[in-house]
């Protein structure tokens, strides 16, 4: 009797054991591949959501700037600065619906009002930081401004101390590379141009940036952007640790919803 019981024992061990291991270990692998395809999800939806977040943070502060230009007039056709920025959502693909309701914030009463703030701050190697904001706080703004420019290892300056080493101009850049293009920039009127990455960046004086983006695009040439900027006047040289220091306080400046623009006058 033990005899047998100890030989069907036996037996079943030597013949059914290795396929439940066999099974076990499909229902493991199976079990890997599943939570694999879920971990890979996960992380592919919270890339979406930094994308996305990053993506409604540029929204955010296209819609402010509309709003500011529509404050000219409503019409891009009778309003350059209106039809610039609607040029500028148009390329970041801003949805419709997102650009009309900036555009009616102008007649909306109940609409808290946007201020326009400029800031001025040091980051590291001494260079000059120009912040641009616009608000309908500047009692929230501000703060938070301060804020992360001295936990990122800059240092907020006094209104004046920056701002004498950049000028207020007017950036147009042009998807043209060409010894033409250049001589047809020049003589559209622009200060200063010069080959870049993506085309012809052409420096114009504030009053005369809408003038000479009319003129590059009656002479056939195709423009990519044109805005009012902080030109500097005067240039930093920073080391790579500095410079890397300077990327990293800049950037958390314009995640900053309020800020619209940021310059510097590093090399």
């Amino acid at each position: 009797m033990l005899i047998s019981l100890l030989y069907h024992r036996f037996y079943f061990f030597a013949n059914y054991a290795p396929l439940c291991y066999n099974k076990i270990k499909l229902n493991i692998i199976k079990q890997g591949i599943t939570m694999s395809g879920h971990s890979k999800w996960a992380t592919t939806k919270r890339q979406k959501a930094v994308v996305d977040a990053k993506r409604g943070a540029l929204f955010t502060k296209i819609g402010n700037q509309i709003a500011i230009a529509a404050r000219q007039g409503t019409d891009p056709a009778m309003n350059p600065s209106l039809a610039m920025v609607l040029e500028k959502a148009r390329l970041a693909n801003m949805p419709k619906a997102n650009i009309e309701r900036a555009i009616a914030r102008v007649a909306d009463k109940s609409a808290a009002a946007l201020i326009e703030e400029v800031y001025e701050a040091y980051g590291p190697g001494g260079t000059g930081i120009i912040i641009e904001v616009a608000t309908d706080n500047k009692n929230r703004t501000l703060p938070e401004v301060r804020h992360t420019v001295e936990k990122n290892g800059g240092r907020f300056a006094d209104s004046g101390s920056v701002m004498f080493q950049f000028k207020r101009a007017g950036e147009i850049v042009i998807a043209e590379k060409s010894e033409d293009a250049l001589m047809q920039a020049l003589e559209a009127g622009a200060e200063d141009a010069e080959e870049v990455e993506d085309g012809i960046e052409i420096i114009t004086s504030d009053k005369d940036l809408m003038k000479v983006r009319q003129n590059l695009i009656d002479a056939g040439l195709t423009v990519t952007s044109a805005e009012l900027k902080y030109i500097p006047t005067t240039t930093v040289s920073v080391s790579d640790e500095d410079g890397e220091k300077l990327e990293k306080l800049l950037d958390a400046i314009d995640d900053l919803d309020d800020v619209t623009a940021v310059h510097t006058n590093a090399e």
